[in-house]
């Protein structure tokens, strides 16, 4: 199995969501937020060069001389997003290509973006290393994790799967 930055982020953000995905039960194609996030994401992708690079199992939204820029959303979850940042990073890194981590979060109804900048260390290097095991050990698990409901959950597209 292959760890994504996509897995990264679920695995923070929701476990069961995490095992889901990996495990091919794919009802994304059916929620509006990610219709949404998409149609946000080539708007932004239309006319700009460096962006939306896929490298191995990765897609990074834009890549400057001094940063990866990953654009989300919402700031519902900015550890998934950091660690997904990171993971990114890690990947270029074991390129030869070496560069600091900018988030953009661009909700619609803030009038100011809300930026956080991530940078890779020893230590965080360590512990992706760590976090790329436990997200294969849990997705080849045979079931996820029970559903625990959360508000967060509502607007998830596994909310019918997991809850009715």
């Amino acid at each position: 199995m292959k760890v994504t930055g996509t897995l990264v982020n679920y695995y923070f953000h929701c476990k069961r969501q995490c095992w889901l995905h990996a495990n091919k039960i794919n009802l994304e194609d059916n929620s509006e937020d990610v219709r949404i996030g998409k149609i946000l994401h080539e708007l932004r992708a239309e006319g700009n060069k460096n962006s939306e690079i896929a490298i191995e199992s990765i897609k990074i939204d834009k890549l400057t001389p001094d940063y990866l820029i990953e654009h989300k959303k919402s700031d519902a979850n900015i550890e998934a997003a950091k660690w997904q940042t990171l993971f990114y990073l890690k990947i270029l890194k074991d390129k030869g290509i070496e560069r600091k981590g900018k988030i953009q979060f661009d909700e619609k109804n803030k009038q100011e973006k809300t930026i956080i900048y991530v940078d890779l260390t020893e230590d965080i290097e360590k512990r992706l290393q760590e976090l790329e095991q436990e997200i294969i050990d849990y997705c080849s698990s045979a079931t996820p994790s029970p559903a625990i409901l959360d508000k967060k959950c509502k607007r998830c597209a596994y909310y019918d799967y997991c809850y009715i």
